[in-house]
């Protein structure tokens, strides 16, 4: 965030208006001007600071996970990735291990959700990657056979 400081000259109204309506904008300008306040937006865009609105929009997203589903509230502006770990506290699965496709096609973790038109109430499919699954598959019957180093000589 950058801030800069502003003189009050600058946001004066010049109208026509009575002196006490003129000096009653100018105090509500001049009161709140010691700094401006500046935000990058997530297309790189420097834009000054909203005060007026809330923070962050929250939407609320159903995620299915083959036979369940899970609603998630996260930021309108958030990115798929921060899904992902919020996703990861409610599955179990970790966010590398996880692939999300929204309207067919599966999303990168630096899209954010508001670029790719994701609204409130809109469906996430969440699939396990299933090449970490096949890994983590071997991965477990190599620790059961390192597990039993005794194997019989003889099967019955």
């Amino acid at each position: 965030m950058i801030k800069l400081r502003c003189s009050k000259k600058l946001f004066r109204r010049s109208s026509s208006k009575s002196s006490t309506a003129s000096s009653s904008d100018a105090g509500d300008v001049g009161a709140g001007c010691g700094e401006i306040e500046w935000e990058v937006r997530p297309g790189g865009m420097l834009v000054q600071k909203r005060d007026g609105r809330g923070d962050v929009e929250v939407i609320t997203v159903r995620v299915a996970t083959g036979f369940s589903w899970h609603d998630v509230s996260i930021g309108a502006t958030c990115t798929f990735g921060e899904l992902k770990v919020v996703l990861s506290m409610v599955t179990g699965l970790e966010p590398r291990e996880q692939r999300l496709l929204f309207r067919g096609k599966e999303r990168e973790d630096s899209d954010h959700l508001h670029m790719l038109g994701v609204r409130d109430k809109d469906k996430v499919l969440l699939l396990e990657d299933p090449a970490l699954k096949d890994m983590k598959l071997r991965a477990a019957l190599a620790a059961q056979a390192v597990q039993s180093p005794y194997q019989p000589f003889i099967r019955v």
